[in-house]
């Protein structure tokens, strides 16, 4: 799956550091966009082979959101934390036949003050239409990523936009291998 638009920024990884980095800065731009919103949540779908770090990044996330023990939900489909004043929900839709996700139950977690990061989202046809934040992660090697993010909704677009310039203004460790990548 390719997200074409030109709303996208592109990135690559050079390591599962980079990666967690990665998920710091929308971890951050998560934090600033929920601080300002607060009449509804984000919701984040990650695709992407399997392997390819879709949870690395959610680490990377809840480490910036004081979330220590970030577990692969793929056995019990949804983890809740709580973080500062809200709440995130990680979903892993894996293990679902196509169209099974639609009486999940994740309805439940749109227009609250929610993190919602949903990794297979293509499992449940109508995440794809949803507002929200868009990561499709390729694993080009045993260790490089590229990240192609998109948005759709207001929410989406503030959080995009707040990456994009601590991307593009070096407040990164870019020490670890993240850079962006050139079209």
């Amino acid at each position: 799956m390719t997200i074409k638009t030109q709303n996208a920024l592109r990135l690559q990884t050079a390591s599962e550091e980079a990666s967690l980095e990665l998920g710091g800065i929308i971890g951050t731009a998560l934090l600033q966009s929920m601080s300002l919103n607060r009449t509804g949540g984000v919701t984040i779908l990650l695709s992407g082979d399997l392997g390819t770090g879709k949870t690395t990044l959610v680490r990377g996330i809840g480490d910036v959101l004081g979330i220590t023990r970030v577990k692969s939900p793929s056995f019990t489909l949804i983890n809740e934390y709580r973080a500062a004043d809200f709440l995130v929900a990680h979903a892993d839709l894996y293990r679902l036949e196509a169209g099974m996700g639609e009486d999940l139950g994740l309805d439940e977690y749109y227009d609250t003050s929610c993190i919602l990061l949903i990794e297979w989202p293509e499992r449940c046809e109508k995440l794809i239409e949803r507002d929200a934040l868009k990561i499709f992660i390729e694993s080009v090697s045993e260790n490089e990523r590229h990240f192609e993010i998109s948005s759709k909704g207001e929410a989406a677009d503030s959080l995009l936009k707040n990456m994009r310039e601590a991307v593009t203004n070096g407040k990164t460790d870019s020490g670890v291998g993240l850079q962006l990548a050139l079209d």
